[in-house]
């Protein structure tokens, strides 16, 4: 089945389809990682998004039970170069083109995704469609559709639900997660309440959280503007951690900046130098837009790690409150799982606050 993939710039690919059959819209963003398409995919950081892929082959180990990192998939398409003809892994219960038709993702194969992805570093990320039809009318209509930016209303839960254990008491917000952030936690023995990204600083606060965690997401984090007045009443009371998504608001919410970035970060072999000790993780990213560097300097936030291909602010820690952010993926899921300490960290945090504060109401 012939089908195309057309660039808001005009520059059209011809391929072949595979998914559902339905026409879609979205930024068209590359994902440089080897393995793992079904996190992936069904990551909600890639909500509004056509995503494709530079490894050469993808879908050879079919999708599986395990693997997803939430319900249901929303980003918009998917590009591949080649498509396993059959997969093969003891694991696989359905093929990725049966996964896509479930879930009316279009696909498209037979793209030279290399050639894609240099023409998106040179450009920029842009808006993209695929097409079973081409006609004069398909690139105006593409340059005129205005791409949704309620993304993170559409992954967030819409209501609060608990998963529960026997140690700390953390309240996360969802503003999209992945199901991978809450193995972490509770192979830590948290005792989680998920809330929806809307929920208010007094909602939470009522919880008696002994931390907050905000995770990722997709979209611009301007977009979000509720949650800075949320970040700025809790991170004064309960220690705070964020991720990719959180750490931009958790960024925004203390006077820095944000912008959105040429063709991001999206892959899991970015390498991440935490400065103070010269560390360096590789870790897996996906995001669009970063924190402004020059921004920090009116703030109290510090700069803890950064990126060291490009420079990227990839960490910040609150001088004053027990708060601190990454814009990398600790949970990994795919990709490498060096910074999973990280979690560790907040888990440290979290039990030096209740010590100080148990310290406090003894002497007083």
């Amino acid at each position: 089945m012939k089908r195309y993939l057309v660039l808001a710039d005009g520059t059209v690919y011809p391929g072949t389809g595979f998914g559902a059959t339905t026409g879609t819209v979205g930024e068209l963003v590359f994902n440089t990682g080897m393995s793992g398409y079904q996190e992936s995919i069904t990551d909600q950081s890639y909500n509004g998004e056509i995503l494709m892929f530079t490894y050469p082959l993808i879908g050879n180990y079919g999708i599986n039970r395990d693997d997803h990192e939430s319900i249901k998939p929303s980003c918009k398409g998917v590009v591949v170069h080649e498509l396993a003809r059959r997969a093969s892994n003891w694991r696989s219960e359905m093929s990725l083109d049966d996964y896509l038709r479930l879930n009316d993702i279009p696909g498209i194969a037979d793209i030279d995704t290399r050639a894609v992805t240099k023409h998106i570093r040179e450009k920029g990320a842009m808006k993209a469609t695929i097409v079973d039809e081409l006609t004069h009318e398909t690139v105006p209509q593409l340059k005129a559709t205005v791409l949704n930016s309620a993304v993170v209303a559409e992954s967030s839960t819409n209501n609060a639900y608990p998963n529960p254990a026997t140690g700390p008491n953390v309240v996360v917000v969802d503003f999209g997660l992945k199901h991978s952030i809450l193995r972490e936690l509770a192979k830590r023995h948290c005792n989680l309440t998920v809330l929806p990204y809307n929920t208010t600083a007094g909602e939470i606060l009522e919880l008696n959280p002994d931390g907050v965690m905000l995770t990722n997401g997709p979209g611009d984090p301007k977009d979000v503007p509720g949650a800075q007045a949320m970040i700025r009443e809790v991170e004064k009371q309960v220690p705070l951690f964020g991720i990719c998504l959180g750490h931009q608001l958790f960024c925004l919410a203390n006077g820095a900046d944000t912008f959105k970035m040429k063709f991001g970060h999206r892959g899991f072999n970015h390498p991440v130098r935490e400065i103070a000790t010269g560390r360096i993780d590789f870790t897996s990213q996906n995001h669009g837009y970063a924190v402004d560097r020059d921004s920090l300097a009116k703030t109290d936030l510090m700069i803890t790690h950064e990126e060291i291909n490009d420079g990227t602010v990839e960490g910040v820690r609150h001088r004053n409150y027990p708060a601190f952010s990454v814009q990398y993926h600790p949970d990994a899921a795919p990709g490498p799982h060096d910074a999973d300490h990280i979690f560790d960290e907040f888990i440290d945090l979290m039990a030096a606050h209740q010590a100080a504060r148990k310290g406090s109401n003894f002497n007083a």
